[in-house]
């Protein structure tokens, strides 16, 4: 029986169950759970339970990373699922770290004076980032500084907790909207003058957008692109970067963990994307949704360990690899308007693209294991 289908007795069982088991890890300091929260990341990432998923995070990281090491691969795998357990050690301290007298002590700001300018400017107004570093902290801490958001969220199956989720975030100026029927709620709410927020680098299915990323083509979702053109909004791809103490030394380390209990994040700006730069494009909407995952891959190279590898980024392809077709000069033309590509990259997109053709020829599927 599937959790929302229980009486409700039964989930509100089941949730005060859950809450006493977040409260547990709470009773020691925020360092002590950062700590236990890594260990436990890399032991699964060591166990039989993380191999299946390790082993897809190897074969991302090869296309993404051609020339690393298989060292390098093996270690940023296994760092990927520190960041899992640690998000969610950092998600149960967040509301007691990051208050209003207290937030300081935690989060700093770079590339940020542009971006608090377009933040408070009137003009409509989405936020992207990715799975990297914190979107929860970087939500929480727009909230805390009057710049409330709105985040696309998918609804807990456990309704006592789904209500505990969203309550806790309200009360920091993070609303959460439901996926479902958010297309039709998002325009009206941009409009009013509310900022949207989406993790956008998932996969959007065989009816995305195929854009690069990462050294391949990957689906993204046509909405956000979408929204922002029909609303004319600003958009900014930015994340909460995680401080990571081992890359300190000596009194450094201990003044970090003494000033800031090990819990550290910069708020750092990628890009900033105006109407007016994807609107003068031959294809606005490629452009833009080219742009801001360009942006997302760009934030996950400061801090490859600090992103979620075992994903399925890529697993949905496009209709000429599915179809066993070569790759579309009409794409390849799109793909040279973009500014920041050169010849080079698109011949090893297509490169590739050939390669993931042949593998699904090979295995008989449209979709990438």
């Amino acid at each position: 029986m599937k959790v929302h289908h229980l009486p409700i007795p039964a989930q509100h069982a089941l949730y005060w169950a859950f809450r006493a088991a977040l409260t547990t890890p709470m009773l020691g300091s925020p360092t002590t759970v950062l700590r236990h929260a890594r260990t436990i990341g890399n032991r699964v990432a060591r166990s039989r339970i993380g191999r299946k998923h390790m082993g897809r995070a190897m074969r991302h990281l090869e296309v993404a990373y051609p020339d690393a090491t298989q060292e390098w691969r093996e270690r940023t795998a296994i760092g990927c699922y520190e960041h899992l357990t640690s998000l969610a050690g950092e998600v149960l301290l967040s509301p007691r770290l990051l208050t209003r007298d207290g937030w300081s002590r935690h989060i700093r700001f770079v590339n940020a004076e542009k971006a608090l300018q377009t933040l408070l400017d009137t003009r409509p107004l989405i936020l992207i980032t990715g799975h990297c570093g914190n979107w929860e902290v970087l939500g929480f801490t727009l909230g805390i500084l009057g710049i409330p958001i709105q985040a696309l969220y998918r609804p807990l199956d456990l309704k006592p907790l789904d209500r505990w989720v969203r309550e806790t975030r309200e009360n920091r100026g993070l609303g959460l909207v439901d996926k479902f029927g958010a297309v039709q709620r998002l325009p009206g709410l941009v409009e009013d003058g509310q900022r949207i927020a989406f993790v956008a680098d998932q996969n959007g299915g065989d009816r995305g957008m195929f854009v690069p990323f990462f050294n391949r083509l990957a689906s993204a979702y046509k909405s956000v692109g979408l929204l922002a053109m029909q609303t004319r909004a600003n958009v900014i791809v930015g994340q909460a970067k995680r401080v990571h103490p081992e890359d300190m030394a000596g009194a450094e380390r201990q003044r970090f963990y003494d000033d800031c209990d090990g819990f550290r994040f910069v708020v750092d700006i990628e890009d900033i994307i105006p109407p007016s730069d994807y609107f003068s494009q031959p294809d606005p909407l490629f452009y833009l949704t080219a742009r801001y995952r360009r942006g997302i891959e760009r934030m996950v190279r400061k801090r490859p360990e600090d992103y979620f590898w075992m994903h399925r980024s890529w697993r949905s392809r496009p209709r000429h690899e599915r179809d066993d077709k070569p790759f579309p000069e009409t794409l390849r033309a799109k793909l040279l308007e973009l500014p920041w590509m050169d010849e080079a990259q698109v011949e090893g997109l297509i490169e590739q693209s050939d390669r993931d053709r042949a593998t699904l020829k090979e295995l008989g599927v449209s979709k990438l294991p």
